[in-house]
């Protein structure tokens, strides 16, 4: 399904294959020789979804594009069902498996393997030719990797990639108290404007 949203259209190179139970919502390009696969959601919620040629993306895969950080695949990239990209760019002959999980402003060089049910967080630049283990976590910039139960190493720099402030604009919640209500406002403003959207 190809939806106008905020006056912007998709496009789909020619040579491109898109299921016909994906959804390309707004501003988002599918470049020569793509596969957008059966359930998968590529959508521009204020920036663009840009996918290079001969990209993959699989069943049910989630790539959003955001205002502050659009969302790039370069050439060749492959991204797995299931998985979930927002905000980052991915460069080019990467691949993200199966559940993958990449968070806004992070950045994924050439030839880096993100692997099944791995996390890049925020802010997070993972070095060419680099493989996140399965399930493990990349933090940092440069990203330093830790297995999913080091939540202590993996909050010290965490932490100062400041989530709440990057991404919702909001100062982190003092202990006893919640942003939440705060976020939800704001995300509920700004999906609202599908409302207006063209289902093309």
């Amino acid at each position: 399904m190809l939806v106008e949203h905020l006056g912007k259209s998709p496009s789909v190179d020619p040579t491109a294959y898109v299921a016909p139970t994906a959804t390309l919502c707004g501003d988002v390009r599918v470049g020569p020789g793509c596969r957008v696969l059966f359930g998968a959601v590529l959508t521009a919620e204020g920036g663009p979804v840009e996918l290079g040629e001969g990209c993959i993306v699989m069943e049910n895969a989630v790539l959003r594009g955001t205002r502050q950080d659009p969302l790039t695949l370069g050439r060749h990239v492959l991204v797995g069902p299931l998985a979930y990209l927002t905000g980052c760019a991915v460069e080019d002959d990467a691949f993200l498996a199966t559940g993958s999980r990449v968070f806004n402003g992070a950045r994924i060089r050439t030839r880096a393997e993100v692997r099944v049910n791995a996390v890049v967080h925020l802010r997070t630049t993972v070095a060419e030719g680099t493989t996140v283990p399965i399930g493990w976590v990349a933090v940092g910039d440069p990203a330093e990797l830790f297995p999913p139960d080091r939540h202590d190493a993996i909050w010290a720099v965490q932490r100062e990639l400041d989530f709440p402030g990057y991404v919702f604009g909001l100062p982190r919640a003092a202990d006893g108290e919640s942003i939440m209500p705060e976020v939800s406002r704001r995300y509920g403003r700004a999906l609202g404007r599908h409302g207006d959207d063209t289902i093309l």
